[in-house]
């Protein structure tokens, strides 16, 4: 059955809702009771211990900051770029600090997402429902026991979804969601815990999502000399999605150990999002069928008291299906890639402050399409990392060393030389005073991203003589924290880093002759130059708890390709010198509110030369919310009211692909 919600059907949904939530509010008392949430403040006292802090999101803050997916949340991180082509359907992925996305590893449950056809990872197709926290790490994380695949990026994002939780002796856990948006959004999602024994539990969540895409954009068009030639409104009708989730997982416990089984689907039927250009308004008869689902499992045991092992292991099978029916030439093309990752990681204490670990891992990945003239690429890896910490009074020092060694065979093509590579890091942190409040830091690392299957092996388009590109980080930065007993002023936290990367062997395409065939080679010099900028705080107003945010990320990302190039020295496309972030969240007893300013600079377009014919415009957007939680009888009921990008702005952060206007979104939580 198809349910389509008009913007009328919208805004007398949230009338109808805000009767309602009236009622309850009117039989409440004064002093009910609500679930406080841990300060984001303790939070960093947590990351102090670490030699490099994340950047973290957890708890109720994921669902105050008007984010529909984890692409949305990040933004409020510093250092990272989103490449956003509009609406709910349309593809979302990350780069941090102007490495590229493909040399972004992200992981689900403490394994690594895959995709070796071309590296990128949808974030947009990932909820927040499930996720307890958002953690971002340059570099790599700073513990050691963890596979050799965590070593093996320039920058990861840890998705850690929710471990069921029983309180009061309570042996099921329901949650049940609802999200309604201007938009013509339909998203209901439910969530069961179930407690199964002292040390086996359970849960189950499941995800719809619908969407017709509709919104209303500024279409606007000059000539050369900047006198405009065309200005309109109208609409975007090629971002609809229909889209189902599903996930279920087991978790345990053992003496002296845990395990966790995990299932995930995902399937979807989407519009992809075309260029606005030339009055083209209409739908482009682009669509994508996507069909992922994955298993893994984790078992973690202390064998002896000094010595400590682990074992992860996944399963991937992910279906893809792109039709395009409009363009000059037609496609319709299906892919299957599967993946089987295994890894076993040993932690030994040396003593309190030393550590040493050792850690293997294996990788099969395979690729079959319809296409004609296909390679049908396996690729074999395997991963081997040893790594040490150490403690010495103030001083806290971590040391890597990842080995990656890469096999692949083909059917129908020449196959891609063997590679092995060894990449170091380091990573250091001194705490200069007794008070441990400020902290100094430093890390070094090398690494690479092997070429993807597409890069290689793609029909008229693949060099399969690619060699892998490589990243080169310095980073030197401060933390400083300052806790205060006064009745208003509560503390704050800062964190500062400043980075120069170098990038190496950059895989660069190029047209041959038609837009319809390119060529991949080696040439790319890019050095990125910047600096990351996070400051909280917490103040006390009487009843009310305000909580400022803010992140400011600087970055000169230029292009040192060649000499003959006239775009040589450029800032890369779609890097802004300057962007950031302001959040500030206030709470007043069973009441939350929130507003959010993002800003993004001045870019460049996709055409690379610095000059007035590809600049695009700054961006910014506000956003506000408001949460009510409320309680009748065991029943926990909380409603929150969105308003995203307040004022209007039309914005593309992709030049030709507009991004919504103002829109609503209302959402209903039930928690049993």
């Amino acid at each position: 059955m198809v349910i389509q919600y008009s913007t009328s059907q919208f805004y007398r949904s949230v009338t109808a809702i805000l009767v309602i939530t009236g009622q309850f509010l009117f039989s409440q008392s004064k002093d009910s009771l609500r679930e406080k949430e841990i300060l984001q403040i303790d939070l960093y006292k947590k990351n102090l211990k670490e030699i490099l802090p994340a950047q973290t999101l957890s708890g109720e803050q994921l669902e105050r900051l008007n984010s529909h997916s984890v692409a949305d949340a990040l933004r409020y991180f510093s250092g990272v770029q989103i490449k956003d082509y509009g609406g709910i359907g349309g593809l979302k992925t990350i780069n941090i600090r102007s490495m590229g996305s493909q040399h972004v590893g992200v992981f689900y449950d403490g394994i690594q997402l895959g995709n070796a056809q071309n590296g990128l990872v949808d974030l947009g197709r990932f909820s927040l429902d499930d996720l307890e926290e958002i953690s971002l790490y340059n570099g790599q994380k700073s513990e050691i026991f963890q596979p050799a695949k965590d070593f093996g990026s320039s920058g990861s994002i840890y998705l850690q979804p929710k471990t069921p939780s029983f309180k009061n002796g309570r042996k099921t856990n329901l949650t049940i969601r609802l999200k309604n948006s201007s938009i013509d959004l339909f998203n209901p999602s439910i969530r069961v815990e179930q407690k199964i024994s002292d040390r086996v539990s359970a849960s189950f969540s499941s995800e719809f999502m619908q969407s017709d895409g509709v919104y209303k954009f500024r279409y606007t068009r000059k000539y050369p000399d900047g006198e405009i030639a065309n200005d309109t409104i109208a609409k975007r009708y090629d971002s609809d999605i229909r889209a189902k989730r599903f996930e279920t997982s087991f978790n345990g416990t053992v003496n002296n150990g845990s395990w966790n089984l995990r299932g995930y689907g995902y399937i979807s039927n989407r519009g992809i999002p075309g260029a606005i250009v030339n009055n083209r308004f209409g739908a482009r008869g682009q669509r994508l069928i996507d069909e992922n689902y994955f298993v893994q499992g984790n078992f973690r045991k202390k064998i002896f008291p000094k010595l400590e092992t682990q074992f992860k292991a996944k399963f991937a099978y992910d279906y893809t299906h792109f039709v395009d029916t409009l363009s000059s030439i037609k496609i319709n093309n299906q892919y299957i890639q599967k993946e089987v990752y295994l890894s076993s990681s040993n932690l030994y204490t040396i003593n309190p402050n030393w550590e040493v670990s050792a850690s293997a891992d294996f990788q099969y990945n395979t690729l079959d399409s319809d296409l004609k003239l296909f390679s049908y690429p396996t690729r074999y890896t395997s991963l081997v990392a040893f790594a040490t910490t150490y403690h010495w009074n103030r001083l806290k020092f971590l040391g890597s060393l990842l080995g990656t060694f890469v096999h692949e065979e083909v059917e129908l093509n020449t196959k891609s030389p063997d590679k092995a590579e060894w990449t170091p890091a380091a990573f250091l942190s001194y705490q200069p005073f007794d008070d441990k409040d400020f902290t100094v830091r430093a890390f070094y690392k090398r690494i690479f991203r092997m070429p993807t299957f597409n890069d290689l092996y793609y029909t008229n388009i693949g060099n399969t003589f690619l060699k892998p590109e490589f990243t080169n980080q310095y980073n030197v930065g401060f933390t400083y924290q300052k806790l205060y007993d006064h009745p208003v002023f509560k503390g704050w936290y800062v964190k500062v880093d400043g980075y120069f990367n170098k990038v190496e062997n950059k895989i660069i395409a190029a047209p041959n002759g038609s837009m319809f065939r390119w060529s991949m080679y080696n040439l790319g010099e890019v050095e990125i130059i910047g600096t990351d900028v996070n400051i909280q705080g917490e103040l006390k107003l009487g009843n009310v708890t305000v909580k400022p945010l803010l992140s400011y990320t600087f970055q000169s990302a230029r292009d040192f390709t060649s000499r003959e190039e006239s775009y040589f020295g450029d800032q890369i496309p779609y890097t802004p010198w300057h962007s950031g972030t302001f959040t500030l969240m206030a709470d007043y007893k069973d009441w939350a509110f929130n507003y959010s300013f993002m800003y993004v600079g001045e870019r460049y377009d996709i055409n690379q030369n610095n000059i007035p014919a590809n600049h695009v415009q700054p961006w910014y957007t506000h956003d506000l919310s408001v949460q009510k939680k409320f309680r009748w009888k065991e029943h926990q009921f909380k409603t929150s009211l969105e308003v995203n990008n307040v004022l209007n702005q039309f914005y593309e952060v992709v030049l030709s692909y507009p991004m919504p206007g103002r829109n609503f979104r209302l959402t209903l939580s039930y928690t049993l």
